[in-house]
């Protein structure tokens, strides 16, 4: 048996040997080929009817992003699985990528329309929100909590719409000042998650914004489909700034009201929940202004009576009492301490008189008064014994009253 020959590679396009279109175009329309057949999720934007034709074109968005494509399918394909379809819809629909290469242009074609009904479009809501839940996205310690005074607003609502109005009015009704800075996107359609989405990037980067509010009216579940969007859900956690849902009436609840900071039953509520009432806040203020000064006063009346029992003790009453009184105690002290000087002065003057008494009664003056002599030699010896002179010495005899000088005879 011969062997198959090997299939050469084709050549690689090259600066010098470039791909014609015709090749390029016909190796992508061969890429989207191997795709096959896929179910696809979308929003119908657009339908194209044509009379007389039995091709029907449909325009399917991606109701998260700016993206569409061309459908193409035989009018009885749409009439067996949604034969009401409208623009706005949800429908899931079995299609192949076809690639043409005259146009260079991109489209699906549909073999099997379905028509998502309202229970299957909650019934994925419900899948969604499980999900969201599951990965913390409605975490109630993530939510941050409004500040109490928003200096600059941002609201992202429909243009002239009744819950613009009600935003708009209600709040500056509470508080005169407010500002806001309004951004009105499409809040229904297939325009409208991407429109949101944007609005809010923008206002979530401004740096004077200090809460955003998303409000819209009341409508029926498909029309707040958009508010339950995933990827509008994701950009609103991922958002800085604290985030308000004001959507529908009460009864609805959007995915929407689970992710933002704060949910608003209505956008008259929301208006209630942003700002403070001036009345209610300067009736607050008089209200502590009257305690408070209820409060001084009180103050000052205890310490008035605290004064005046204080005022009432003798000490304060009569102060010069107390100098009066140690005035008396230093007299005292003075008297008691010159009495007792005068006492040790006399007693100190006796002694002394005795003293000098006795000093008089010992001294040798007192002995000489009495008719005695004091005998000397001439160094000044006192002579007390007969044999302490010789004969011829000179003696010196002190009296009570004079000298006399003398020679020591001899016995003869």
């Amino acid at each position: 048996m011969t062997q198959p020959e090997a299939k050469k590679p084709e050549p690689k396009s090259t600066a010098d040997e470039p791909w014609p279109v015709r090749v390029v175009s016909q190796k992508v329309g061969a890429w989207i080929a191997k795709l096959g057949w896929v179910w696809v999720d979308g929003q119908v934007a657009q339908i194209s009817r044509r009379p007389g034709s039995g091709v029907v074109f449909l325009t399917l968005r991606d109701p998260s992003a700016d993206l569409s494509l061309t459908v193409t399918a035989h009018r009885d394909v749409l009439d067996a699985g949604a034969p009401e379809l409208a623009e706005g819809a949800r429908v899931t629909m079995h299609a192949k990528p076809e690639f043409y290469p005259a146009r260079g242009t991109l489209s699906l074609r549909a073999d099997e329309i379905r028509q998502v009904g309202l229970g299957e479009l909650l019934a994925r809501l419900e899948r969604l929100k499980k999900l969201l839940g599951a990965e913390g996205l409605f975490a109630r310690d993530r939510k941050r909590r409004l500040p109490f005074l928003p200096g600059r607003i941002g609201l992202i609502t429909g243009r002239a719409s009744a819950a613009e109005r009600d935003v708009l009015m209600n709040t500056r009704r509470r508080w005169p000042a407010v500002e806001f800075r309004v951004v009105n996107v499409a809040v229904q359609g297939p325009t409208a998650v991407p429109q949101i989405i944007d609005a809010l990037k923008v206002l979530d980067n401004d740096d004077t914004i200090d809460v955003i509010v998303i409000a819209r009216g009341g409508g029926s579940v498909e029309d707040l489909l958009p508010f339950s969007d995933e990827a509008l859900c994701r950009a609103v956690f991922a958002a800085r700034t604290p985030v308000v849902s004001a959507i529908g009436h009460e009864t609805d609840a959007p995915l929407l009201d689970y992710v933002a900071d704060l949910r608003a039953s209505t956008p008259t509520d929301a208006a209630k929940r942003i700002v403070p009432d001036l009345a209610d806040e300067l009736r607050l203020i008089e209200l502590a202004r009257n305690r408070l000064d209820r409060a001084v006063i009180g103050l000052i009346e205890r310490e008035r009576h605290r004064i005046e029992s204080w005022r009432s003790r003798p000490v304060l009453a009569r102060p010069e009492s107390l100098i009066d009184q140690r005035a008396a105690e230093v007299t005292a002290l003075r008297d008691r301490a010159g009495r007792s000087l005068e006492h040790r002065l006399r007693r100190a003057d006796d002694d002394l008189r005795h003293t000098v008494a006795r000093l008089r009664a010992l001294s040798p003056a007192a002995t000489l008064q009495r008719g005695y002599a004091i005998v000397q030699r001439a160094d000044g010896h006192v002579v007390r014994a007969a044999d302490e002179v010789a004969a011829d010495d000179l003696l010196r005899i002190r009296l009570a009253s004079g000298e006399l000088a003398a020679r020591v005879g001899s016995d003869e």
